[in-house]
């Protein structure tokens, strides 16, 4: 357990990161951060008193000040506007980069030695940005994308199968859009191959609804975007360094050499402990998974360059 652990954004996503964060008992104290006046400290009221409902004794508190986060040893970076119908992640950079580079260098000023866990979106991008900003190693700031991605994933499959989702297998690497890189090759049921299991047209077919699953929550939402899995997803990315789970997960970090890229955030399998990112594990691709994945990383690059700091 840590003592202190924040989020920033008290939107949708960072509200409900706060609440999973206190149920699992991460920390002692969840910081929930935001702007906005009024709004974290009434959420964080809320969540706090389910603690004797949920069982636990975690409290969360909000804030909007940054001297409440003051050496925390996790931030959890959900601040951004949300994806509205029509938009892409990359027509989200102009006004992202300003709110994230500002929050970095919050951070960077009260907790100094604090992991980073980023989820705003574009999210190789804003990664590259916190990075920047805070000059932090690459062991301590990395994103939340791939788990989520791979949940996604994962969940088709079991739709289409007609099996639980415990027990397929896969990972989906590459940037955290339409470009993104699910790994067909190590997908597998209880250890089947998918391939076995499902026809390549129907299996084609998941991978596009994969690549456009935030897209098709925002086409339902209409005025906001996917939080719930989001927010599960960076929780467990969360649990697995407290906890020092040595879990291999799918995260955007910061690439310096591993699969012939170096200077870009991309999602890559990576082992999650104490430590931060402990390691880059680097897995045989296929030629086409190659290709699609040297594309993902042009496509991510293509925006970096794009960006002003």
């Amino acid at each position: 357990m840590m003592r202190k652990i924040t989020v920033v954004g008290a939107g949708h996503v960072g509200a409900t990161l706060a609440q999973r964060v206190a149920e699992k008992s991460l920390a002692r104290e969840v910081v929930l951060l935001d702007i906005l006046e009024g709004i974290p400290q009434g959420k964080a009221l809320d969540e706090w008193q389910a603690g004797p409902v949920e069982g636990f004794d975690t409290r969360v508190v909000g804030t909007n000040s940054y001297g409440a986060a003051a050496g925390s040893e996790m931030f959890l970076m959900t601040a951004g506007i949300a994806r509205k119908p029509g938009m892409s992640r990359d027509d989200l950079v102009r006004t992202n980069v300003d709110i994230v580079k500002a929050v970095s260098q919050e951070i960077k000023a009260v907790a100094p030695n604090a992991m980073i866990i980023v989820v705003s979106n574009p999210l190789d991008v804003m990664c590259w940005v916190t990075k920047e900003v805070t000059g932090f190693p690459r062991d301590r700031v990395f994103g939340m994308a791939g788990v989520l991605d791979t949940a996604r994933y994962r969940t088709f499959l079991g739709e289409a199968l007609n099996v639980s989702v415990e027990d397929i297998q896969a990972m989906v690497l590459g940037g955290h859009g339409d470009t993104m890189v699910p790994l067909i090759s190590y997908t597998t049921v209880s250890g089947i191959p998918v391939t076995q299991l499902m026809d390549r047209a129907t299996l084609d077919k998941i991978v596009d609804r994969t690549r456009k699953g935030g897209g098709e929550i925002v086409s339902y939402l209409k005025t906001g975007s996917a939080y719930y899995a989001p927010a599960a997803a960076a929780a467990q990315m969360a649990e697995a360094i407290v906890l020092d789970k040595k879990r291999i997960l799918p995260c955007a970090a910061y690439l310096q050499g591993e699969y012939g890229l170096s200077d870009i955030y991309l999602g890559v399998p990576c082992k999650l402990g104490q430590g931060g990112l402990e390691g880059i594990i680097e897995v045989e691709l296929s030629k086409d998974e190659k290709a699609a994945l040297k594309k993902s990383a042009d496509s991510v690059k293509e925006t970096i360059d794009l960006v002003k700091l």
